[in-house]
């Protein structure tokens, strides 16, 4: 087992095969993809995913004892930025892991992985997600208005936020916090 981090309640660590069925519970949710750029995933279809995530240096499972309850996604874009994404289960949710493993993970990527800058493009109605980055302590860089069709009208399209952190602002944050400011 491959673990990039741990939290105070979760371990985050590469993908394996065997993480199939604890996948499935995610990605067979049409709620919890709703917002994702794919379609909702058949209980077969998270066999295949497991193993290719498992396999990519971008997945990362976020375990919860021995359950995974979540996927975090991070990715090389150009000149130092990587975009952040991620989706839980739904019966996970609402209960800090979100924040707690997303925050480990931007903590990790700027530390370890040295990068410049972390970014998330989230859908604007897509609240959850946006009180997440916020609280994360990303700012609004940008809103694209009517970039893809929404899923259930293909004649509506949905508009995206973009969410971004620098090194330089992660660093401050800390340091911010280190000194009993939050």
């Amino acid at each position: 087992m491959s673990i990039i981090f741990t939290t105070e309640r979760l371990t985050i660590r590469k993908f394996e095969p065997d993480d199939y069925n604890d996948l499935a519970d995610i990605l067979t949710d049409k709620a919890v993809t709703y917002f994702e750029p794919y379609e909702t995933f058949t209980r077969e279809a998270c066999i295949q995913e497991a193993i290719d995530f498992s396999e990519s240096e971008e997945f990362f499972a976020v375990v919860l004892s021995d359950k995974v309850i979540g996927k975090i996604y991070i990715s090389q874009r150009k000149y130092g930025s990587y975009e952040i994404g991620y989706t839980f289960n739904a019966e996970y949710q609402g209960m800090g892991y979100a924040y707690e493993s997303v925050k480990g993970m931007i903590k990790y990527a700027f530390n370890d992985m040295k990068i410049r800058r972390i970014f998330a493009e989230i859908n604007t109605r897509n609240f959850k997600s946006v009180n997440l980055a916020q609280r994360l302590g990303l700012r609004k860089e940008a809103e694209h208005i009517e970039v893809c069709p929404r899923k259930e009208d293909s004649s509506i399209y949905d508009s995206f936020y973009v969410y971004a952190l620098l090194r330089k602002e992660f660093e401050k944050l800390q340091g911010d916090n280190n000194h009993g400011r939050n």
